[in-house]
């Protein structure tokens, strides 16, 4: 048996790649969209891929599923579990060679067999899979592809149907199917290798490890989560649906998609490069604010929605100081899909980006991987620093340390936002602030403080400085509170101040 686990490291996330070296034959479980790299990693290693299957409705990224089938013709397998309104509606029509899995049906690709195994929570319709290599001789499986049902430490969260998709009352039931779900895992034997779709940075639990794979057995004796399952139904579901972080905005445009089926992507975007004399149009303050000189923030023919500019320049200080009027500060970092997926609301609209040219095309794979395909075009931030010094428009967010932020709070001149998840509040905030967690920004709308200034801060500026800048783009009057950490390490440590 052939195993490659493929990691994308700003989504977290872990494809399969498993093939059976005798018959050169491959399934690929829980691709993403750019599929490119998986046919050459297959191709390096004398593969054909076959077949591709899925845990699960994925809400994180667009699922590379239908891709496969319409470029390739392979085989799919998809759960046909959880209900009629939880079924791949793409994959129901007849154009795909799909088999439909239910709860035990086994299938084999080479020598190599897979047996489905229904397990719910997370989703209605989730599917994990035993893998058994009898091209081996083995006739018990040496592992569990987990999906997003077991991670390593954590379980996958069961709250998203009603916390991203806004499915009411959907998430005490699924914690309950989830905790079915965990008695079932548990009778597997200790030595079963779990692979899990996610690891440390996904939002798709709240306490994932870092280490790309486990056993039942090291589980069953470690995890917090499966910790609580053994100790009674109630206390699981009080356990797992506790502190889950706000999920980012666009997971559930990622759900709906990925059942309804993704857009073909074909080849990757190739953005132009912009120079100076096109920047002007750029330079606007987007939806909710007014014009800051250079015209536009309409899309190219002047009725779409507004342009974003995504300015990912590593120095946040820098963008603050001076940036294009309206654009989007999101550096890449881990955290770039979470950011721009939770602040670009329109997956419509046509992008530009303030990159590095080395930087663009792991760029335009991250946007297109959460369904921003209209990239128009890319800067470079020697052509922006250019532009600026030739006195072209430019916009500033001022930058204040935590003393001038609350001198601005008690003379009534502002009021301190912070965009921290809301457990991160719970447990510890500054006095009078209103919380609103980056992810979920745009959700607030009219709920954030009206008068005055907004003083945003997060812990060590990371989140603020993204949120800062969607709500400059916004029209909303702004102060930057960079690095609270600093300013308050001591008594972080000891609770800090309520």
């Amino acid at each position: 048996m052939f195993f490659r686990q493929v990691f994308d490291e700003k989504l977290a996330q872990y494809a399969y790649l498993i093939g059976c070296q005798r018959t050169g034959d491959a399934i690929l479980f829980d691709p993403q969209r750019d599929i490119d790299r998986y046919v050459d990693l297959a191709r390096r290693e004398e593969l054909r891929i076959v077949a591709v299957a899925e845990t699960h409705i994925h809400a994180d990224f667009l699922s590379g599923a239908r891709e496969f089938a319409e470029r390739f013709g392979v085989r799919l397998y998809l759960s046909d579990e959880g209900g009629p309104e939880w079924r791949y509606e793409w994959a129901a029509d007849g154009r795909y060679d799909h088999t439909p899995l239910t709860d035990g049906v086994r299938f084999a690709i080479g020598e190599i067999e897979f047996e489905a195994v229904h397990t719910p929570g997370h989703t209605p319709e989730h599917m994990s899979f035993l893998v058994t290599d009898r091209g081996a001789g083995a006739t018990e499986p040496m592992g569990l592809l987990s999906g997003d049902f077991v991670f390593v430490g954590d379980l996958g969260r069961p709250d998203l149907l009603e916390t991203a998709v806004r499915v009411e009352g959907a998430m005490t039931p699924a914690a309950r199917r989830l905790y079915g779900s965990v008695q079932r895992f548990l009778e597997l034997p200790d030595y079963l290798q779990v692979w899990p779709a996610h690891g440390a940075g996904s939002s798709c639990g709240k306490a994932l490890g870092a280490v790309p794979e486990t056993t039942v057995g090291y589980e069953r004796r470690f995890s917090p989560a499966i910790a609580a399952a053994l100790a009674g139904e109630d206390v699981f579901v009080s356990h797992i649906l506790e502190g889950q972080p706000e999920p980012p905005m666009y997971f559930a445009r990622m759900k709906r998609d990925n059942k309804l089926g993704p857009a073909i992507l074909g080849a990757l975007p190739d953005p132009p490069r912009l120079a100076e004399r096109e920047l002007e149009g750029l330079a606007c303050s987007g939806a909710g604010g007014a014009d800051a000189g250079g015209g536009g923030g309409n899309g190219a023919d002047g009725d779409g929605p507004a342009d974003v500019v995504i300015d990912t320049r590593p120095d946040r200080s820098a963008f603050m100081a001076r940036h294009l009027p309206g654009s989007i500060y999101v550096p890449l970092t881990k955290s770039f899909c979470t950011a721009v997926g939770s602040v670009v609301v329109d997956e419509t609209a046509p992008i530009t980006l303030i990159v590095a040219e080395d930087e663009l095309d792991g760029v335009v794979r991250d946007l297109v991987r959460i369904g921003f395909d209209n990239i128009r075009g890319f800067v470079e931030p020697e052509t922006l620093d250019r532009y600026f010094a030739e006195g072209g428009a430019a916009a500033a967010i001022p930058e204040i340390d935590l003393a001038a932020a609350s001198r601005l709070s008690e003379d009534g001149r502002g009021e301190v936002l912070d965009v921290r998840y809301a457990s991160e509040y719970a447990a510890s905030h500054l006095p009078g602030a209103v919380n609103a967690s980056y992810t979920r920004l745009p959700d607030y709308g009219d709920r954030l403080p009206a008068n005055g200034s907004l003083l945003v801060h997060c812990l060590s500026g990371a989140r603020a400085a993204v949120a800062a800048s969607y709500l400059a783009r916004e029209g909303r009057d702004v102060h930057y509170i960079n690095d609270l950490f600093t300013a308050y390490a001591g008594s972080l440590e000891t609770g800090g101040p309520q």
